[in-house]
């Protein structure tokens, strides 16, 4: 184990487990022959996956008599208390892990997750999760994704794609855009008309995701892996990053985002958008699921922000059976019937992207579009996942540092001085240095 990483890792995962755990299940389980497993998770109940895990929890529990107990967490929850919850007698069966260097590859490393090589050869897993997909359920020793252990499962993928609200371009005379160019005249054209057309967030991830997917729109493969792996020095004066940092900048500036975004979270944004009040919504798949069930009152598309090299996001948040689960075998089983043909065709019907599927049997005609988009990037390897990965601490400072470029405390050249500050120190906390 990487002692100093680990150190930095408890440092950062500061909070009592004591605040988690009394959300808890207070039953103890047998250890031999368990009337229930316990999952932690913390995905939206109307989001695919966790439509799909419970389908699949309906199935094993036809077969086993095994129930599963869905208890449903933060993502800050899980994210700043990882380590102590999994490292006491609170720890579950199952959990739903964030992805990425500063999150289970840190829990990796401090032999919190189990190693389940094992059950990927008794299932034949490595036969359905496979390429880019894989890449972010596989550590090495020092906790860098894309190693040769499995700590994790995928059950689903996500991306970023940018929704458009049609009824709000139809009645403008905007159309929808197809390159670069005409986004930011459509932008344009809504400013004028005293619309402001981007829903985004800066108390949370909106403006970040934003920041990364014109990132990603310029970025070359050199970039990513000097970013995320460590594998060269990042440049911090390349105008990949100066100017996806300008830009944001401009686009306050023109209004193409509010400036009351410092004061809105992601379900703020989410529910503005279902409600119709932007025209233009940059979020995660993971919403899709939500807006075909709770949008009726206008019809929408999404694509990934036109001529963009990368797409923001990768395979979905890890299925992890940590270390001091009491039932490491059926916790697998289950596991398995995630990725079982059914579960992975039933996902990509109800707005998820599944990882496993028959696309044949996808019969949701935006789903099926989700779907093949998100492969058409995958299957390239030109998925740029998220900047956060690189580093635990990066969750909140990179946040933190566009929410003072929206409230005007700093300018472009301080923000990205800011974050490379924090991101410098991150990874140097993590065992290594960029």
């Amino acid at each position: 184990m990487n002692i100093k990483r680990g150190i930095a890792a408890l440092a950062v995962l500061a909070m009592s487990v004591t605040t988690l755990a009394a959300c808890g299940s207070d039953t103890a389980q047998d250890e031999g022959a368990p009337d229930s497993l316990s999952f932690w998770y913390y995905e939206e109940e109307d989001a695919g996956q966790t439509q799909a895990w419970k389908k699949a929890a309906e199935m094993f529990k036809k077969e086993t008599g095994v129930t599963i107990n869905f208890e449903r967490k933060s993502f800050t929850q899980i994210a700043q208390n990882g380590s102590q919850f999994l490292n006491s007698d609170e720890a579950p069966d199952l959990m739903e892990s964030n992805r990425g260097n500063g999150s289970a590859g840190v829990l990796s490393t401090m032999g919190l997750l189990t190693d389940l090589g094992d059950y990927v050869d008794q299932y034949g897993w490595d036969e359905k999760v496979t390429g880019s997909n894989a890449e972010t359920a596989k550590y090495d020793e020092n906790g860098i994704m894309g190693g040769d252990t499995w700590y994790g499962m995928s059950s689903y993928a996500e991306f970023q794609r940018v929704y458009y609200n049609k009824n709000l371009f139809d009645k403008y005379g905007i159309e929808i855009p197809t390159t670069y160019d005409e986004f930011m005249d459509a932008c344009q054209k809504f400013v004028d008309a005293g619309v402001t057309p981007i829903a985004a967030d800066a108390q949370e991830y909106g403006v970040m995701w934003l920041w990364w997917q014109l990132v990603s729109k310029n970025a070359d493969s050199t970039f990513m892996d000097n970013w995320h792996l460590y594998k060269g020095k990042v440049d911090w004066n390349s105008k990949t990053l100066t100017n996806a940092t300008d830009t944001i900048s401009e686009w306050l500036d023109k209004g193409f985002i509010s400036k009351n975004a410092t004061g809105m979270k992601a379900e703020d944004t989410t529910q503005a958008f279902i409600k119709g009040e932007y025209p233009i919504y940059q979020t995660g798949t993971w919403s899709q699921g939500r807006f075909a069930k709770q949008i009726t009152g206008f019809e929408w598309t999404a694509a990934v922000m036109p001529e963009s090299k990368f797409a923001v996001g990768c395979a979905g948040n890890l299925l992890v059976i940590p270390e001091r689960s009491k039932h490491h075998d059926l916790s697998a089983k289950f596991i398995d019937y995630v990725l079982s043909d059914e579960v992975q065709n039933y996902l990509g019907n109800v707005g998820g992207i599944p990882v496993a599927a028959d696309l044949d049997k996808i019969t949701d005609e935006k789903s099926k579009d989700m779907i093949e988009e998100y492969d058409s990037y995958a299957s390239k390897s030109k998925l740029s996942y998220y900047p956060d990965y690189a580093a635990s601490s990066l969750t909140d400072a990179i946040p933190a540092s566009f929410q003072e470029l929206v409230n005007g405390t700093k300018d472009t050249s301080a923000v990205l001085k800011d974050i490379h500050s924090k991101y410098d120190s991150g990874v140097e906390e993590m065992g290594f240095s960029n």
